[in-house]
């Protein structure tokens, strides 16, 4: 039964995980830098209307990975390793903290109008969690071929 909750946990952890590197790199190609194309009168309405749909989208996967990826420390198939876990929360706190410190900041700041400096930041720092996601989709994927 363990084995079998162990597989179901990690086998979650993977589908998220690999849909938020898509979106990431999604985001980080196609929608960040075409923001800046959005005329200068509508973008504070336009990063608003992002910004609450993006959460729909993100947020429970996001909250299922950090969740997932949390019990993997406790809970793991035979063949994945606490060091596999524990890299992988690392660069989970790197996507939260990047997150919740640099981008949120930002659309905060494009919310109120577009600032062409905010939005370079935007982009720029937003490869930190582009980076961060693609490792851990090459170690999610590590984890599934050795269990």
């Amino acid at each position: 039964m363990r084995d079998e909750m162990a597989h179901a946990v990690v086998y979650l952890h993977l589908a998220t995980t690999l849909f938020m590197v898509g979106v990431i790199w999604f985001v980080q190609v196609v929608h960040y830098p075409l923001m800046a194309d959005i005329g200068r009168a509508e973008f504070a309405a336009y990063e608003q209307a992002h910004t609450r749909r993006t959460a729909w989208v993100v947020g429970p996967p996001m909250l299922i990975e950090l969740a997932t990826g949390l019990l993997l420390l406790w809970v793991r198939p035979a063949g994945v390793s606490l060091t596999q876990a524990l890299v992988g929360v690392a660069l989970l706190a790197v996507v939260w903290g990047s997150t919740q410190f640099v981008q949120v900041p930002c659309h905060e700041r494009l919310s109120r109008a577009f600032d062409p400096e905010v939005h370079r930041q935007l982009v720029s720092t937003n490869w930190v969690r582009t980076a961060a996601w693609s490792l851990r989709g090459l170690l999610v994927v590590w984890m599934i071929m050795t269990s």
